[in-house]
């Protein structure tokens, strides 16, 4: 098993765990089910995975306050459909959906208090779980190369918004 990596935000460290799925929109994925072969449902098996924010979504958007979902559990997702909305101290955004699948269900406690985004992100900090094929996502080393070609436009992005 790879070792996990750290993305390097200027001064702040973004913790990247290689047993972790990521996608585009920086969440990542852990599968819940027993993993078919090939391993973690890659290749057309859904299964149900739990997804929350990246330690980089997080550090970018700074402290979540509030979430606001906008589907059910039991709908079926399209790849980016709007799922809801956060509110952090930088901005309000939408949320989009990081697969195609069916949503199970929301982290209830977050939903109460989502300071657990904010301090545990890879733990209780999680989001949902939805019952998706997770081919679409990426390794650890493929997501911190993805933050590494779009660093430089994430900064001036973010020194504009300033």
């Amino acid at each position: 098993m790879s070792e996990s990596l750290t993305f390097q935000m200027g001064k702040y460290p973004a913790v990247l765990p290689a047993d972790l799925r990521y996608a585009h929109n920086h969440m990542w994925c852990r599968p819940l089910t027993p993993s078919p072969s090939p391993p973690q449902g890659r290749g057309g098996t859904p299964q149900v995975l739990r997804f929350g924010f990246t330690s980089y979504a997080v550090r970018l958007m700074q402290d979540v306050y509030f979430l606001d979902w906008s589907v059910n559990a039991g709908d079926a997702l399209q790849h980016k459909q709007q799922i809801g909305h956060i509110e952090t101290s930088k901005a309000v955004s939408d949320l989009f959906a990081p697969l195609a699948g069916t949503l199970v269900r929301f982290n209830d406690e977050v939903l109460k208090d989502p300071s657990a985004v904010n301090v545990d992100t890879y733990g209780a900090g999680w989001l949902f779980e939805m019952a998706a094929d997770d081919s679409d996502t990426l390794s650890v080393q493929d997501y911190y190369n993805f933050l590494d070609a779009n660093w430089e436009k994430t900064q001036t992005m973010l020194k504009g918004h300033m």
